[in-house]
């Protein structure tokens, strides 16, 4: 359960680290804003559309008496609602880090530098950079799509689709909505899809603790759009932590600058010989896309 602390803890750091460069977090509200206008829009029409979606996905019900109707089409109306919500919440975070992918790989460039060091960089140009996150968004996309349906159709459950299946689907969302923002900094490094997953797989706690509670913040209006920012700048903590880029025990209490001071600050500082990454679990050096 230490993890699931840890993954929260990275999230906490990420909202201070925004905090303290205010210009970073000014410009990141711009993406979030864009993208949220169109999602705001597509969740009202799903409101307005979701009933209609149920009678017609229900003809077989048409005579039945009342209240089974209503409690049939009721329950597939919510269901249908609920479904919109979460594959939003993922979405959100993939259409959002689209819009504003310069910004946010500045970003994440900035949190790297303020941990010191080298700061890796993928060295492919804009159009190539979009293209991957795009690609890789659309494989996670379809991932959710897969577990979406399956726990829609668990819905139907009695009690079961009204407790478990929920939880089960926040920690889903959680765990793909860490793996698109983690993959700003991963990326970087070179990292693929299937590996970054594999990484997240075996920090699944520390995951959890990060992406679950900022999935439950992103259901409030427009709280996603503030805290994408620090959101971004905590996924590449986690990033480096993954990478074995961090060390705990070895943090400087006296660092000068706009890096934070030690184990009372709010980042780990990088354990480095010479300015080398530590070989912790296998070769952890700077990696490129290849062109």
């Amino acid at each position: 359960m230490r993890d699931l602390g840890v993954g929260f803890g990275y999230l906490v750091k990420g909202q201070k680290w925004v905090a303290r460069h205010g210009r970073w977090f000014g410009f990141g509200l711009l993406p979030g804003l864009v993208t949220l206008v169109l999602y705001a829009g597509a969740l009202v029409g799903l409101g307005y559309g979701a009933d209609d979606l149920a009678a017609w996905a229900t003809p077989f019900a048409d005579d039945w008496t009342s209240p089974w109707l209503d409690v049939l089409r009721g329950t597939l109306t919510a269901l249908v609602f609920v479904f919109g919500l979460f594959l939003a919440v993922i979405t959100f975070t993939a259409v959002t880090l689209l819009v504003g992918q310069p910004f946010y790989e500045s970003l994440s460039e900035a949190v790297d530098r303020g941990e010191g060091g080298e700061v890796p960089e993928s060295g492919l140009p804009l159009w190539r950079e979009l293209w991957i996150s795009a690609r890789d968004s659309l494989r996670v996309l379809l991932r959710v799509a897969f577990y979406g349906i399956l726990l829609f159709a668990c819905g139907f459950i009695p009690v079961v689709g009204q407790t478990v299946v929920p939880a089960i689907g926040f920690c889903v969302s959680g765990f793909f909505l860490t793996e698109e923002l983690t993959a700003v900094a991963l990326q970087r490094r070179g990292v693929e899809l299937k590996e970054r997953l594999r990484l997240l797989r075996g920090r699944r706690t520390a995951v959890l603790g990060f992406g679950v509670p900022l999935t439950l913040a992103f259901l409030v209006p427009f709280v996603a759009v503030f805290l994408m920012p620090g959101a971004v700048a905590g996924a590449t903590l986690m990033a480096r932590d993954l990478r074995g880029e961090t060390a705990d025990d070895d943090r400087d209490e006296n660092r000068d600058g706009d890096r934070p001071e030690g184990r009372n600050g709010d980042f780990p500082k990088n354990g480095r010989n010479d300015g080398n990454l530590p070989p912790a679990g296998g070769d952890q050096g700077v990696h490129h896309f290849p062109h």
